[in-house]
């Protein structure tokens, strides 16, 4: 049976072991969390168009609004801009048409091409260029996350659970 004293010093030496992880997770950057917010959010929504039935991309909540697979491509021009703008392009929002991508395929297809592009992108920006300017990634992110809850709206409507409201 181990002595008081010899378990003391083994659990020391397990928690002075594990430090260095927790203050690395603990010192998460401004830039590192702008890029964890982005990812995570193109994530959800590239779910979402993977997972949506393709019967209903061509669904509508009113007549005037974006079909589900509008929205997706829409939220792929966003991230399309940032992409641009963060490699110092001079840019403004060019809508992509979304007569151009006929079927989820393509839809799915244009947001991981997008998604890829824009976030390589913003891996490549040094913290120190962050730390002077988010934008335009936190406006993007703003953006995106603004038509995740229309999407959700979407599944609801279609009386489908969203991806992310699912039991896990």
């Amino acid at each position: 049976m181990p002595t008081t004293k010899s378990v003391i010093p083994f659990s020391a030496v397990l928690i002075l072991a594990s430090l260095p992880t927790l203050s690395q997770s603990a010192q998460r950057t401004a830039a590192g969390s702008l890029r964890a917010h982005f990812a995570s959010v193109n994530k959800r929504i590239l779910t979402m168009a993977r997972d949506f039935p393709e019967d209903k991309y061509d669904f509508k909540l009113k007549p005037e609004m974006r079909t589900f697979g509008a929205v997706l491509v829409h939220i792929a021009s966003g991230n399309v801009y940032a992409a641009k703008a963060g490699r110092g392009e001079n840019v403004n929002w060019d809508e992509l048409d979304p007569k151009d991508y006929s079927n989820k395929a393509a839809v799915v297809a244009l947001m991981e091409k997008s998604i890829a592009d824009a976030e390589a992108v913003l891996k490549s920006v040094p913290d120190a260029r962050l730390s002077e300017s988010i934008e335009p990634w936190i406006s993007v992110i703003e953006h995106s996350g603004e038509h995740y809850g229309l999407l959700v709206a979407y599944y609801r409507a279609n009386g489908l659970v969203p991806p992310e409201s699912r039991p896990k």
